[in-house]
């Protein structure tokens, strides 16, 4: 559903609300105080005409209809341009679900625009009227506040997809074929992530030097860049361990598969040895049924058939050839 909501702030504390945007930004210049544009779910062209109509520069205006997959900052004249990526993480199905909050910020007008009702910027509304003295300082305020939700929104993300990560440690060492999957598909929610956490210390640093003018508020550019960072290295961390673990399943494979091929070649060294032995045997075997086949062929002509010494001549040529094919066969260690 769509919803476009304008609120005036003067010295910290909102003073009109519901009203037409070109309508407060005009209150709120004439009071001394700024424009709070939301844009929630609208359709570009509504968008569009808002922008123009606030008189807003026209390519921070065109930045903000289209999507973006990093968090990032530009400045287009007295216009600061940001988006930030906050996220959520669906435990169950073990994805990480970022949307997209386009900010276009000058002296005294800030508009918001998300592309879902997803995200509530009623909380960031609430610590902003809660802390009149930090809105005192614009819109500058509203968008460290921004910042301040996003980055902490971040540690319930960090912390399920750490869990997880831990719960994938434990299944590396056991046979569940499922974990490459896992591991891959966490893998590239926790790129995603990266996308919208990486570049935040560089725009911070960069918002720091664009209001460096304001010394109070240009002060906690730096604390917040610093839980930044923190947020980076720990999603670069987790992007490590899911590199390191899909290493580990690979070598925890190729070990399996290693012990599979050495027991395999026991088993086929085991086999050869008792082809060896049978074929010897056999080889044995026939050499004394060799001689007794040739000399039961009956033929008319063999002399030895007429001979006393016939008989035991077969018996030790029977009996010599075995030895013989025996000692080659013991020699050949095949039996």
């Amino acid at each position: 559903m769509t919803v476009v909501q304008a609120s005036v702030y003067v010295a910290g504390e909102p003073v009109e609300t519901d009203l037409d945007p070109v309508r407060a930004l005009e209150r709120a210049r004439g009071r001394g105080g700024f424009a709070w544009i939301s844009l929630v779910d609208a359709e570009d062209e509504l968008v569009g005409r808002i922008m123009s109509d606030l008189g807003l520069h026209p390519i921070a205006s065109r930045e903000s209809l289209r999507s973006h997959q990093r968090s990032l900052f530009e400045r287009y004249g007295d216009d600061l341009f940001v988006v930030l990526q906050p996220a959520r993480y669906d435990d169950a199905a073990e994805t990480v679900r970022c949307d997209e909050i386009d900010v276009i910020a000058s002296r005294d007008l800030i508009v918001t625009v998300t592309r879902t009702d997803r995200i509530d910027l009623g909380d960031v509304r609430q610590r902003v009227e809660a802390h009149p003295d930090l809105a005192r300082h614009g819109t500058t305020a509203v968008l460290w506040v921004l910042f301040e939700c996003v980055i902490t929104g971040y540690r319930a993300v960090l912390d399920g997809v750490e869990n997880d990560i831990d719960e994938i440690e434990d299944q590396l060492f056991g046979d569940d074929p499922g974990v490459p999957r896992r591991i891959f598909d966490l893998q590239r929610e926790v790129i995603d992530l990266a996308h919208a956490t990486t570049p935040l210390p560089d725009v911070l640093s960069r918002l720091d030097d664009a209001t460096a003018g304001d010394e109070k508020v240009s002060g906690v550019w730096e604390s917040a860049r610093g839980r930044a960072q923190y947020v980076a290295d720990r999603v670069q961390s987790m992007r490590h361990t899911l590199d390191n673990a899909l290493t580990i399943h690979a070598t925890l494979v190729n070990q399996r598969l290693d012990e599979k091929m050495a027991d395999l070649t026991v088993v086929q060294v085991r086999q050869n040895d008792q082809v060896k032995k049978i074929s010897s045997w056999a080889a044995i075997g026939f050499a004394p049924t060799f001689v007794a086949s040739l000399y039961g062929m009956n033929f008319r002509f063999m002399p030895e058939l007429d001979q006393p010494w016939g008989y035991p001549m077969a018996l030790a040529l029977m009996a010599l050839l075995s030895a013989g094919l025996f000692g080659i066969f013991k020699r050949n260690d095949w039996l």
